[in-house]
């Protein structure tokens, strides 16, 4: 972002040179067809770890829902482009001091007014040391925010329609996080019972639940359109349900029988057969998608602090052969990591210090291993990549586990957790006795959504707990740089810091893979993986 003064129009783009991505996503060839307003689409999804309250859904299975009930200030088209959706405009003549004016008249689905205080009250609650929010850190570029002590943001109601925002220091691409879910608003009900607003969520965005105990846990949500919403993502159909699944392979079984509108993720074992299965009716596209597998500070071998463990992690990511795996398991759906971020988002290089760590190199690994042994012996301990068996990660865990246990000579193995659910809550109670699937899906398109939740010191997805002075003051200098070019210097500079430490061990990035129906019209994919249901018609 170039300009000192910047305003968000219905259709500006916030900085250009933020937001040019690849990969247009490809849609089902019909756009004229307007279908059955009324009709309710299917999709998969996964049951969400937390009660759906913004500021603590951090991962893929409830953000999908929350980004579909709530709207916040700024939303992303398919290309990640930034779009107003509450918001009238953002205004900063300095890029610390902004100014937030919303439109009138919006409203929750319990009917009361969408106003500035909806987001000011929204962003302290979240903000709060003592309210234990996952997302609270999206706050902490906001003077008065304490990651010591209850904060008291620098947030000022200027009017119904219009708030004032105080950075620590000048950031121009502040506005294009603002579509995350931690800054949605939220209704004055919300404060008196966020147990009961957990499992029944009252929103502002394109679709809302279908009454109360619309969320069956472990089965299905559903969800019905917002008759009051009016912004750019006004629904062209009458629903979304989004149904549970324990396997993808379950999931893609439903899609072949017409059980399932739209599935977001073909299983691998389909990845040979399923542009044959869904004629026309199939994508596969590049996606912000990172995927690892993270191997946590306080596990016996691996503190890295030490000599052992930096060695050690680096001897396991050049045992891991990249290649073969992307090439045999996933058919090409995953292209090899140079990086921890995507190539789809602007600032991406291939080229940064340190990352030959990443190509597959048998006998460095072994030397490397060798000089960890030296310090302390391995001995006969197993190497374990815990996943969860209903995101479809077996095979790929398998291999690499292969990978590594033949070219270091060690037992390695994959541990399964039934979902997602489970495998992250033992990852929040640092109960983890081995390495566990990781990854990114970004939240919204920049290097700094790849990096800060996942490797800042006491971030929210922050698992392998993982502390880097350096790191850390890398990523603030870049979050306050006066353009996205220096910021994107920043970043991947402190990518560099990353190769040293490896806290965790960059494996692929994903394409989108997705199969439809027949039944159903004008699917597109966005720039980071997840469907334009809104889009989406049923005959």
């Amino acid at each position: 972002m170039k300009k000192t003064r910047m305003g968000l129009s219905a259709v500006a783009v916030v900085g250009t040179a933020a937001l040019v991505l690849t990969g247009c996503a490809s849609g089902s060839g019909d756009d004229s067809s307007s279908g059955d307003a009324s009709a309710v689409i299917t999709t998969n999804g996964n049951e969400p770890q937390n009660p759906l309250i913004p500021s603590n859904t951090t991962e893929v299975g409830g953000g999908k829902i929350i980004d579909s009930i709530f709207a916040g200030l700024i939303s992303y088209d398919a290309k990640g482009a930034s779009v107003n959706d509450v918001a009238d405009s953002i205004t900063s003549d300095d890029n610390q001091n902004w100014d937030v004016k919303i439109r009138e008249g919006l409203k929750f689905t319990d009917g009361t007014d969408v106003t500035a205080e909806s987001f000011t009250k929204a962003w302290n609650w979240a903000a709060q040391l003592s309210n234990a929010q996952g997302g609270s850190y999206f706050f902490d570029d906001i003077e008065g925010f304490s990651y010591d002590a209850d904060s008291d943001l620098a947030l000022e109601v200027v009017s119904p329609t219009e708030f004032t925002v105080q950075l620590t220091a000048p950031e121009a691409d502040w506005p294009l996080r603002l579509g995350y879910s931690a800054f949605s608003p939220l209704p004055e009900a919300f404060y008196d019972d966020t147990a009961a607003f957990g499992e029944n969520p009252i929103g502002n965005g394109p679709y809302k639940l279908d009454g109360e105990g619309a969320w069956t846990h472990n089965q299905d949500i559903k969800l019905v359109t917002n008759a009051d919403y009016d912004g750019p993502r006004t629904p062209k159909n009458g629903g979304l349900t989004i149904k549970f699944y324990t396997t993808q392979d379950a999931a893609y079984a439903d899609a072949q029988s017409g059980n399932l509108d739209i599935l977001d993720a073909v299983p691998d074992s389909a990845f040979e057969t399923y542009t044959d299965d869904f004629p026309d009716r199939n994508v596969n596209q590049p996606a912000a998608i990172f995927q690892s597998f993270t191997i946590p500070q306080y596990l016996e071998h691996f503190d890295g602090t030490t000599d052992e463990g930096k060695l050690r992690r680096q001897a396991i990511s050049m045992a891991v052969n990249r290649d073969e795996i992307t090439k045999v398991i996933f058919q090409d759906t995953r292209t090899p990591a140079k990086d921890f971020t995507s190539p789809v988002i602007d600032g991406y290089s291939e080229d940064l210090e340190g990352s030959d760590v990443l190509t597959y190199n048998e006998s460095e690994a072994k030397k490397l291993w060798a000089e960890a042994d030296a310090i302390s012996p391995y001995g006969d301990t197993t190497f374990s990549i815990a996943y969860n068996a209903d995101g479809g990660h077996q095979a790929w865990v398998d291999a690499a586990a292969n990978s590594i246990s033949s070219t270091l000579g060690i037992k390695a193995e994959g541990k399964s957790y039934p979902d997602f659910k489970g495998l992250l809550d033992e990852e929040s109670n640092d109960a983890m006795t081995g390495a566990f699937r990781s990854g990114w899906q970004a939240d919204y398109p920049s290097l700094y959504n790849f990096l800060a939740p996942l490797y800042q010191t006491g971030a929210g997805s922050n698992y392998g707990r993982y502390s880097s002075d350096q790191f850390d003051t890398l990523v603030k200098e870049g979050s306050q740089a006066g353009s996205v070019e220096d910021a994107n210097a920043k970043f991947q500079d402190a990518q560099e810091v990353l190769f040293e430490d490896l806290p965790a061990i960059p494996l692929w990035y994903s394409n989108v893979t997705g199969v439809w129906a027949d039944t159903v019209d004008n699917v597109e994919f966005g720039w980071n993986s997840v469907p334009l249901y809104y889009e989406v018609t049923k005959n």
